[in-house]
């Protein structure tokens, strides 16, 4: 009986991991393009932050602005996920490969006192995936969605004339809906699904300083957020093996209370911005993300199934902390447009012994373009962004209890396009 439990563990384990599945970006599943102009300079703006996006990137930056100042737009993305499989050799698609992710922020530089406030509106993390069920990985995983919502508010501080310190608290909800194969590995005879939703709070600050005339220098704190998803599962197995593969019973669909915790990670960015004409702004952002936060994640139901699922599932994620390296340029046109180029090294997250195909990452590059335009009310701006993963093989994966693996080669492209609009009164 406890070796069932124990591979039971296994197989339904990786409903849990697709709470941190394929993501928007990578390097877990931060969602960091939140403003067209950011975007096109390969998201290297912390010690830029000139618009009122700065409630996400760095809040001390909404002191630069003037008056009031509303800023809204969509980041939408197509990616191509393939995985090719070290025992068949066959090469699958990923399904689920259309996102659209809204965001909408909001900045008041009050005239008399040196303080400004601000509200954001957006999504921090997210994903969806979805593999066929015939990957030989289904008892793995095969579909996965997790959204979050932020709610923002924001305030910026002007100490002297060239330092400003900001700070922000963020109000999180959010939803998963997270399925995988239970026992048949072959067809889609049977199923596991966790579905839940919760709140979380956290906060940031960040720091501004023109120590010359042509250097800004930005630095920017996110604060881990620890999210309790309560809701239910549900598993069916509407054909038993056949005699001879195994002994596991047909049984009708079960709904069970559940609830799964885990922690989205802190995060920590630093950047230098030089300028060295007024036409001119070149700025270079390290940004770390501590996602081995994400160690040991339990589902815990009501009740389990006797020699089959247990009432608590634990699961060792043991991802790693990584980096995400920016650089970013702007040329300034006059009339108010500007051009703008960047470039993204982002690291993968999630080691090999743990690897599940729903969460694919690896080391991935982004190449990045904008073009915009500040009006006297009115300004906008749209960027471009073509992700490239070389590929990555994964060898040794730890297996679910019928025995598959994560094990093959992942590859990644994507294509993303970022559109802002600003109204300043």
């Amino acid at each position: 009986m406890k070796t069932k439990l124990r591979n039971a563990a296994k197989c339904i384990s990786a409903v849990i991991l697709a709470s941190s599945t394929s993501t928007l970006w990578g390097g877990g599943f931060r969602i960091d393009s939140q403003d067209a102009f950011a975007s096109g300079r390969g998201e290297a703006f912390v010690a830029t932050a000139d618009n009122a996006s700065a409630i996400y990137y760095n809040p001390a930056g909404l002191s630069q602005l003037e008056g009031q100042n509303l800023r809204g737009g969509f980041y939408g993305l197509y990616t191509d996920n393939r995985y090719t499989s070290a025992s068949s050799g066959a090469s699958f698609d990923n399904q689920d490969d259309l996102d659209a992710v809204p965001q909408v922020f909001y900045g008041w530089k009050l005239e008399s006192l040196p303080l400004a406030v601000g509200l954001g509106l957006y999504s921090g993390y997210g994903l969806s995936s979805s593999w066929p069920q015939d990957t030989g990985f289904r008892t793995l995983g095969t579909e996965g969605s997790i959204t979050t919502y932020t709610i923002n508010p924001t305030v910026a501080w002007q100490v002297l004339p060239n330092l400003s310190l900001g700070a922000g608290l963020k109000v999180n909800y959010g939803e998963a809906d997270l399925q995988q194969g239970l026992v048949w590995p072959g067809q889609a005879y049977d199923n596991f699904r966790f579905k839940g939703d919760g709140w979380a709070v956290g906060y940031d600050v960040g720091v501004l300083w023109k120590p010359i005339e042509k250097v800004s220098l930005g630095a920017a704190f996110k604060s881990a957020t620890s999210y309790n998803f309560e809701g239910h599962t549900e598993y069916y197995n509407n054909v038993p093996f056949p005699p001879g593969v195994g002994s596991v019973p047909a049984f009708p669909s079960q709904s069970v209370n559940a609830d799964g915790r885990f922690e989205l990670p802190l995060d920590v960015v630093c950047g230098i911005s030089y300028r060295p004409t007024t036409n001119w702004n070149f700025e270079f952002d390290a940004d770390y993300t501590d996602w081995s936060s994400l160690g040991t994640v339990t589902i815990a139901q009501a009740r389990g199934l006797p020699g089959l699922i247990p009432q608590n599932v634990p699961l060792v994620l043991n991802w790693e902390g990584s980096w995400y390296f920016e650089l970013g340029a702007t040329r300034y046109l006059g009339n108010g447009w500007s051009v703008s180029a960047g470039y993204i090294y982002n690291q993968n997250s999630v080691p090999d012994a743990h690897y599940n195909p729903l969460v694919a990452d690896l080391d991935r590059q982004f190449f990045c373009v904008g073009l915009g335009r500040k009006g006297k009310h009115w300004d906008f701006d749209v960027a471009y962004q073509l992700g490239y993963g070389p590929g990555h093989t994964v060898a040794g994966s730890a297996p679910s209890a019928t025995g598959q693996t994560a094990d093959g080669r992942y590859s990644f492209l994507s294509n993303g396009v970022v559109l802002s609009l600003g109204y300043h009164f």
